[in-house]
C-alpha cells in the first residue's frame, strides 16, 4: 500500500482494496497445511531410522577394515588411516548437524525443544533465525563444511560413475528460477521462510547423504585392500537404495549386494520369500501407501566345498505424496480481461513432464510459465496439475482462485515535465502549472499501484468550474479528450484557482465501462 502523500488522495474504495491486499498475503503465509508439516514428520522418521541404519552399516564397514589392519598393518595401513580420518570427519559433521536441528527445534519451542517431536511445526521463522543470522553465520559455515568433506570424500573413491554421483547428491549448487532477482545462496534456498519441520527434515536428508557418502568411500577403500581373503571369512549383505525418497506412484529401486563378491558367481537373492529375476541384485518396487515401508530377506552363496551361505538383510523406504508447487504472481486472485502469469512447478519432475487444465477459463502454456484467461467473474477458476512420473501422467495437486473484475482506475492528466517525460497528475493536494494544463489534450485513467499497471480508455467526462458568484459552470468532453469550451474555461482561470473532473467514466480491457472517481485539479 502507498504511504506518504499517496495515501491522502487515494478514495476510500482504493483504501480498502489495498488493505484488502495486505491482509489477504498475510493470510496466504500463514495458510500453511497441517497435512503437509505431518508428512515431513514422517519423512523425517523415516529418514532418522534410514541414518541408523546406514550408521550401523558404516561402522561395521570400518570395523571389518580396522580388522584388516590389526592382521596386516603393513598392507592395509595406508588405506586404514584415510578410513580413520574419512570416520572422524563424517562423524564431526553428522554431529554438528544434529547440533543445528536441536537449535531449530529450540528457537521453535523453548529451551526443552527436541527436533525429534517439534511442536510449533510450521514456525517460519526458527529456522532463518538459526541459520541466516549474520552474526552467527551458521548457513554459510554448514554449506562450506558439506564442500569441503565433499571434495574430501570424493579423493577417496576411484569409480568416475560413484564420484560424480556422490559429487551431485552433496553439491551446494543452486539454480536460480527465470524470473529470480540476484544470486540466491544454497543455506537461502535451504532455510529461509522454511517451516521448522521442513528444515529439520531437509538436514536430516543431508545428514543421510553423508552418511551414503561415507559409505562409498569406505566400499572404496575396502575395495583397494586385497580383499581375497574376505571372502572365506567375511560375508555381509547391504541394501544400497538409489533413494529412500520415493513419490507416490514412483519407483523405488536398490541394489542388493555382497561387500565382496566372486564376479566368477552370481548370489541367489531372495526379497520377501521371492527370488529377484536377475543375477545382480537389482531390485524394484512400485511405491503404494504413503510412509515407511520395510522388506527384507537373503543372499544365498556357494561356498568352494560346494556348501551353501545364507546371509539375511532387511531395509526399508518411505514413500512421500507428491506435491505440486502453484503459485499466482498477484496472489491467489485472478483478475478478467487481462494476462494473469502463474508459475507452477513439481519438484523432480522437468517442465516439459509437467501438464496443467484449469475450469472457467483457459490456460496457456508460455514457455517454462503459464499464462491465466478466467472466464465468469465471481466463480472460482480451478487450476490442476499432472506430471509424468516414471513414464505415465499422474495428478500431483489442484489450487482454487478467486476471479474478481478488474479495480476501478484512477484519472489523470497527462503531463510533460522539464525533461520532456510524460507524468500523470492525479489531482489536489499536488497543483499543476496553467501552461502544462493548457498543453494537455486528453483525460487518462489508469490502474498504477505497482500490483497492476494497465491503462483505461476514458470515455467521457465533465469539468465543472465555478464564476465569480460561486456558481457552478459544467462542460462536457469531447470523449477522452477536452473540448474547446473546456480549454477556453482553462484559458480564464486565474493562479491558485480549482476546478473539478467528475462525471468519468472508463472502459478496461475486460470490456466493462465504469463510473470513477472525480478529481480536483489546483493551478499553481
Amino acid at each position: 500500500m502507498a504511504g506518504g502523500n499517496n495515501v491522502a488522495k487515494m478514495s476510500p474504495r482504493q483504501r480498502m482494496i489495498n488493505l484488502m491486499y495486505i491482509v489477504l498475503t498475510a493470510m496466504l503465509a500463514l495458510n500453511v497445511s497441517s497435512d503437509v508439516l505431518n508428512g515431513f514428520n514422517q519423512v523425517h522418521d523415516g529418514l532418522h531410522r534410514t541414518n541408523l541404519t546406514m550408521s550401523a552399516k558404516n561402522d561395521v564397514q570400518f570395523q571389518y577394515l580396522k580388522d584388516l589392519y590389526e592382521k596386516n598393518p603393513t598392507k592395509v595401513g595406508p588405506w586404514y588411516e584415510k578410513g580413520v580420518a574419512l570416520q572422524d570427519m563424517s562423524t564431526g559433521l553428522f554431529l554438528s548437524i544434529d547440533s543445528l536441528k536441536t537449535a531449530i527445534a529450540r528457537q521453535a519451542d523453548g529451551p526443552e525443544g527436541d527436533y525429534t517431536d517439534i511442536v510449533n511445526l510450521d514456525d517460519l521463522e526458527a529456522a532463518s533465525v538459526t541459520m541466516l543470522n549474520p552474526t552467527t553465520a551458521n548457513g554459510r559455515r554448514l554449506r562450506e563444511n558439506v564442500e569441503g568433506y565433499r571434495d574430501f570424500v570424493a579423493e577417496m573413491i576411484s569409480d568416475s560413475t560413484k564420484r560424480a554421483a556422490v559429487i551431485e547428491m552433496l553439491s551446494t549448487e543452486v539454480r536460480n528460477k527465470p524470473g529470480t532477482i540476484g544470486p540466491t545462496t544454497w543455506e537461502e534456498k535451504m532455510f529461509d521462510n522454511m517451516p521448522a519441520v521442513a528444515a529439520v527434515t531437509l538436514l536430516t536428508k543431508l545428514q543421510n547423504d553423508i552418511r551414503q557418502a561415507q559409505s562409498e568411500a569406505l566400499s572404496n577403500l575396502i575395495t583397494n585392500v586385497d580383499i581375497g581373503d574376505v571372502r572365506v571369512n567375511e560375508l555381509n549383505a547391504y541394501v544400497i537404495p538409489n533413494s529412500n525418497m520415493v513419490m507416490r506412484g514412483g519407483k523405488y529401486t536398490a541394489d542388493i549386494v555382497l561387500a565382496a563378491i566372486d564376479t566368477t558367481q552370481r548370489p541367489a537373492v531372495f526379497v520377501n520369500g521371492s527370488r529377484l529375476g536377475n543375477d545382480r541384485g537389482h531390485l524394484e518396487l512400485t511405491a503404494g501407501a504413503i510412509g515407511k515401508h520395510d522388506y527384507s530377506g537373503y543372499i544365498e552363496v556357494t561356498r568352494g566345498d560346494g556348501t551353501v551361505d545364507r546371509r539375511p538383510f532387511s531395509s526399508s523406504y518411505t514413500v512421500m505424496e507428491p506435491m505440486a508447487t502453484i503459485s499466482a504472481t498477484m496472489m491467489n486472485v485472478l483478475y478478467a480481461g487481462i494476462d494473469n502469469p502463474i508459475s507452477i512447478s513439481v519438484p523432480g519432475v522437468p517442465m516439459s513432464g509437467v501438464q496443467a487444465t484449469m475450469t472457467n477459463g483457459s490456460l496457456v502454456r508460455n514457455g517454462d510459465h503459464w499464462v491465466a484467461h478466467p472466464g465468469q467473474v465471481g466463480s472460482e477458476a480451478v487450476i490442476s496439475v499432472s506430471a509424468q512420473i516414471d513414464g505415465r501422467s499422474q495428478p500431483v495437486g489442484s489450487m482454487a482462485f478467486r476471479v474478481r473484475k478488474l479495480p476501478d482506475p484512477t484519472p489523470y492528466i497527462p503531463i510533460k515535465d522539464a525533461q520532456g517525460n510524460t507524468t500523470h497528475y492525479k489531482g489536489s493536494p499536488k497543483k499543476i502549472s496553467k501552461a502544462a494544463l493548457m498543453a494537455a489534450e486528453t483525460l487518462g485513467a489508469a490502474l498504477d499501484d505497482d500490483l497492476l499497471n494497465i491503462s483505461y480508455t476514458v470515455v467521457s467526462f465533465s469539468t465543472v468550474f465555478f464564476d465569480s458568484m460561486g456558481n457552478a459552470i459544467p462542460e462536457v468532453s469531447n470523449g477522452s479528450a477536452f473540448s474547446p469550451r473546456q480549454k477556453e474555461q482553462f484559458k480564464r482561470l486565474k493562479p491558485g484557482k480549482t476546478f473539478f473532473i467528475s462525471d468519468v467514466k472508463a472502459k478496461g480491457p475486460d470490456g466493462i465501462t465504469r463510473d470513477i472517481s472525480p478529481m480536483q485539479v489546483a493551478l499553481n
